[in-house]
C-alpha cells in the first residue's frame, strides 16, 4: 500500500503517513475527497507529469461554418443575432457583439500551443506544383548533383516565403471556457476538412492510475490533510483531555503550512513546466 495505486489507496496512505491507526485523524470523509480533488486539479495545471503534450483533430461541420461566417461574407466570425453588453448614454446606445468563430473543446485540454495548417493553405502548391517535388524532378535527379546545402538553403526560403505570404492562423483558448476561437475567414474551410492543434491535456488518475503514486501529489496531499486537521482543532486549543494530554491544533495547522510552503518552492523549481520566451 505503500505505493497507492486509486484514489482510495491514497487515502489509506495519507492516514497512515500522519499517524493512523495509533493516532485519530481528526477530519471528515467529505473534507479528505474536496482535498484530493483540489490537489488533482492543482497536479494537473501545475505539475509537468500531470499533463501530456498530444495532438487531436477535429472535422469541421456545416454548423461550424455558419457559426463562423455569422458576421457576413468576409467571415470574420462576428455574431450578429446576440448582443453581448450595451451601454446606454444620454444620446446614443452602443452595442457590442461577442464573436462566435470558436469550436468546443474537450474539458481535459488545459493548453494550446498552435494550429496546424489547414488543407491547402500552403503557399507553396501542392501534386505536380509541389516545390519539393519540382527540385527532385529538376535538380537531383541523380545522387551528388546538387549539395544538401544549396538543397535546405532553397526550403528555409520557401518556407520563409510560405510563412509571410500564409501566416499561421490565429487562435485564442481558455481553459475555463472550453472554446478554441479560430480568427480567419471561414469561407477559406468545407465540410469534413479537419483541423489539428498541438495541445497539453490534462491525465485522468482514474486512467493513469500512476498519477496517485506520484510523489509530489502524495507529499501534497498530505500536507493539505495535516493543515485541514489542525485548523478542525484549532478552535479545542487548551483543551485537556484525559491522563493530561492538551490538544495543540495550532502546531498541527503550522506544520501543514510550512510543508505547503516547501512543496510550492519545489514546484516552481522542479516539476512546473518552464514559461515560454516569446522571441522575434
Amino acid at each position: 500500500m505503500a505505493q497507492p495505486s486509486s484514489r482510495s489507496e491514497l487515502i489509506t496512505y495519507v492516514k497512515r503517513r500522519l499517524g493512523a491507526p495509533v493516532l485519530e485523524i481528526n477530519v471528515a470523509d467529505e473534507q479528505i475527497e474536496d482535498i484530493i480533488d483540489d490537489a488533482v486539479q492543482f497536479y494537473q495545471e501545475r505539475h509537468s507529469d500531470g499533463v501530456i503534450q498530444t495532438y487531436m483533430k477535429y472535422k469541421i461541420t456545416q454548423d461550424d461554418i455558419d457559426r463562423g461566417r455569422a458576421g457576413g461574407s468576409g467571415g470574420v466570425g462576428i455574431a450578429s443575432t446576440s448582443a453581448t453588453e450595451s451601454i446606454s448614454g444620454s444620446d446614443v446606445t452602443f452595442t457590442w457583439y461577442e464573436n462566435s468563430n470558436f469550436i468546443k473543446v474537450p474539458n481535459s485540454i488545459i493548453g494550446i500551443n498552435k494550429l496546424f495548417r489547414l488543407n491547402g493553405s500552403s503557399t507553396i502548391g501542392s501534386s505536380l506544383f509541389n516545390i519539393k517535388y519540382q527540385i527532385f524532378l529538376n535538380d537531383i535527379y541523380y545522387f551528388d548533383s546538387m549539395e544538401l546545402l544549396t538543397y535546405d538553403m532553397v526550403k528555409s526560403k520557401m518556407e520563409d516565403i510560405d510563412f509571410l505570404l500564409n501566416p499561421l492562423k490565429q487562435i485564442r483558448f481558455n481553459q475555463r471556457q472550453d472554446r478554441l476561437y479560430i480568427d480567419m475567414d471561414w469561407t477559406e474551410v468545407s465540410v469534413d476538412d479537419y483541423i489539428i492543434i498541438d495541445c497539453y491535456r490534462a491525465l485522468d488518475p482514474n486512467s493513469f492510475s500512476q498519477v496517485w503514486n506520484d510523489s509530489f501529489l502524495k507529499l501534497y496531499v498530505a500536507a493539505l490533510v495535516k493543515k485541514q486537521w489542525g485548523q478542525n482543532l484549532i478552535k479545542f486549543q487548551g483543551v485537556k483531555l484525559p491522563g493530561g494530554v492538551e490538544l495543540n491544533g495550532r502546531q498541527i495547522y503550522d506544520d501543514g503550512e510550512k510543508e505547503l510552503r516547501e512543496l510550492m518552492d519545489k514546484m516552481s523549481s522542479y516539476y512546473e513546466l518552464p514559461p515560454l520566451d516569446m522571441i522575434g
